[in-house]
């Protein structure tokens, strides 16, 4: 928005003028022209493609290069994002790349990534699988020890501390080959006698699988469970999962087909466990081994992975901005015409009349720029269409501009609601805050958001923190209504203080000790600014408080619909439309001040004459019994006479509406 500081004097009561215009430009040079004019934010393309799919238009490839680029970078911010690496640390320079280079770039990083993702999910499977086993081998042996009858258990323990420190001077296994690789190998089965399939399960699929088991073998078999002393994480989802080692007995090769078959369809993992003790703490020294290479080569694949997602995270913020400029370039280039005989592109838009000589200059920079020995053709056109509104803000105004465009955007030069709503916004805010003490902490807020302007509009912000930033000066303006409007409702944190001076009020005798017990009398003149703090803690505490607000809300609320009329009245002046200001603006004030607006003459009669009349009867009976006496109720003399005004004001809008309505049908 600065970019507009040393533009001639702008309208802020109505849009900019625009003008029609038409440029031609050379293949060479229109790229580059496309991404000046983007830069200056000031010319609106019209399609001129619009009866063409997306995929019959001239750089439909080089869209889908930029998404294809854009989607890796998704890819890169979702890695970088579940490794938890967020620096906040400046990046390095690098040298510009082009677009071709870039995708090069890209491309290298992400076949990088998949296959280190695919080498770690790899290793943590297998890291997985040795864990498992361990557990298996330190849970199973206590189940077939007292299935064999031994009477030592200790001498068939399997400790992690006995295994890890054991000797293998006396040893040697450079003859043999490995016991764990014999034992995950598959051999031939004993066709009689007691077996057993040991393995291990989640803990949420524990009681069913027992369940089929029973089943599936008619009873006979033996399960026997434990839970283990850790949980195990998922290579796919990164959780933590809770697991339970089994040992099932069983007789028979029948039995055990359909064991392995349930264990498979229950996605159990069945290990292999030795019957023989000295098998049994030789698996599991190989075991703590090959665990112990598996986390040495875990820990360098996620330092190494580290490493090359630290490198794109400082490059990332640059080549998303890059990728998503050249996209839209592509797409605006798409939208003009592609002469092939001149080899040209033509487009047509518009743009503020102010703006022609940047444009220009935009121009005759990218033809330089792109070392074309053709310039590039710019001229205004005539259009029989109604040209866009364009409001020119700066960093102050373009939030409420915002604000007033996320309602609806204004016709083309019509008057700009977005001036009022600097005021009228802010302040309806406070009216409902109305404490001054959460304004001073909301103030502080805004001034620092300011203050540190410079620094936080360079930086990556979250979503939220990005709102909070765009909206610092709505929030310094609300905060300033706050604190008057707390001060006229004295609150300061829900609290009531005598800033001001002395309550109007005190107790009506001395052994009065607050509002709450005997009741207050008036002693001097009324408290200077705002509600006098006796009211808080008083018997009338609520009737008072509640009565005061409905009558603001009614006044504030009144007045703004009055300013929307009047603005249109405006505009209707402003394109010489007489029908919208006889038939439009004249019933619509009418109707409002007729009933509303007596309403608010009355609340303020009322509060500077201190009147106890009703105004709830005063308005129904207005219509109901409109010659009837006011009797106590009367505000002011000839109150009567006025009131019986309303009938004739309402008929004679009516008679405007259905003019209207006959005029159009007309």
């Amino acid at each position: 928005m600065e970019r507009f500081d040393n533009l001639p004097e702008m309208d802020l009561m109505r849009s900019e003028k625009m003008s029609s215009v038409q440029l031609i430009m050379p293949v060479e040079s229109a790229q580059r022209a496309v991404l000046y004019l983007g830069d200056l934010g000031l010319l609106q393309f019209q399609d001129l493609n619009a009866d063409k799919s997306p995929f019959q238009r001239t750089f439909v490839n080089q869209v889908k290069r930029c998404g294809e680029m854009s989607r890796k970078l998704r890819f890169f911010k979702d890695q970088i994002h579940k490794a938890g690496l967020m620096s906040s640390a400046r990046p390095p320079l690098q040298p510009d790349l082009d677009l071709q280079e870039l995708e090069v770039l890209l491309a290298e990083h992400e076949h990088e990534l998949i296959e280190m993702n695919n080498n770690s999910e790899k290793l943590r499977q297998t890291y997985n699988e040795m864990l498992e086993l361990k557990m298996v081998l330190q849970k199973a042996v206590g189940f077939l020890v007292s299935s064999n009858g031994h009477s030592a258990a200790e001498e068939t323990e399997l400790d992690d501390r006995v295994y890890s420190n054991g000797d293998y001077a006396d040893r040697d296994y450079a003859d043999t080959a490995s016991l764990l690789e014999q034992e995950m190998r598959p051999g031939p089965s004993n066709q009689s006698g007691l077996r057993f399939i040991s393995g291990i399960i989640s803990k949420a699929k524990v009681l069913n699988f027992e369940r089929m088991l029973f089943r599936a073998t008619r009873g006979n078999m033996l399960f026997n469970q434990a839970p283990t002393d850790e949980q195990i994480v998922d290579p796919v989802s990164t959780e933590m999962v809770e697991k339970i080692v089994f040992v099932v007995f069983f007789s028979g090769e029948q039995a055990r087909t359909k064991i392995l078959k349930i264990c498979e369809a229950f996605g159990a993992n069945s290990y292999p466990v030795p019957e023989d003790t000295t098998k049994q703490r030789q698996l599991m020294r190989e075991v703590l081994s090959r665990l112990s290479e598996l986390e040495v080569t875990l820990d360098a694949g996620i330092r190494h992975r580290n490493n090359a997602l630290s490198s794109i995270e400082s490059q990332l913020p640059k080549w998303t901005n890059m990728v998503r400029r050249e996209k839209a370039v592509y797409d605006t280039l798409n939208m003009l015409n592609f002469d092939v005989t001149k080899k040209c592109l033509v487009g047509e838009g518009w743009c503020p009349i102010f703006a022609k000589p940047l444009i220009q200059e935009a121009l005759q920079r990218a033809t330089f720029d792109s070392n074309s020995q053709v310039g590039i053709i710019f001229h205004a056109m005539d259009a029989m269409e109604s040209p866009p509104t364009h409001f020119r803000t700066n960093r102050f105004t373009s939030p409420f501009q915002e604000i007033v465009d996320a309602y609806g955007v204004a016709r083309y030069q019509e008057a700009n609601p977005a001036v009022y709503t600097i005021v009228t916004f802010p302040f309806l805010f406070a009216v409902m805050f109305g404490d001054w003490g959460h304004g001073i902490c909301l103030l502080m807020g805004a001034l620092f958001l300011i203050a540190r302007e410079s620094k936080l509009g360079s930086q990556k912000l979250g979503s939220f923190m990005e709102m909070l930033f765009g909206g610092r000066y709505v929030l310094l303006l609300m905060s300033l209504f706050s604190i008057y409007c707390g001060l006229i409702y004295n609150e300061f944190f829900s609290v009531p203080f005598h800033i001001f001076g002395l309550s109007a009020y005190k107790c009506r005798d001395t052994t009065c000790s607050d509002a709450t017990s005997i009741g207050l009398v008036k002693v001097r003149d009324a408290y200077p600014f705002g509600v006098d703090p006796s009211w808080r803690g008083s018997r009338s505490e609520l009737p008072f408080l509640n009565s005061l607000k409905m009558k603001m809300s009614i006044l504030l609320g009144v007045t703004q619909m009055n300013l929307g009329i009047i603005l249109g009245y405006f505009n209707a002046r402003f394109f010489r439309s007489s029908l919208d200001i006889r038939y439009q603006f004249v019933p619509q004030m009418i109707f409002l001040n007729s009933l509303f607006g007596y309403l608010s003459l009355l609340i303020v009669i009322k509060w500077c004459t201190g009147s106890q009349a009703d105004l709830y009867h005063v308005m129904i009976y207005m219509f109901l019994s409109p010659f009837e006496d006011l009797g106590e109720n009367q505000l002011f003399w000839g109150q009567g006479f006025i009131q019986a005004w309303p009938f004739l004001i309402l008929m004679i809008a009516c008679l405007c509406l259905d003019y209207l309505l006959l005029r159009v049908v007309g």
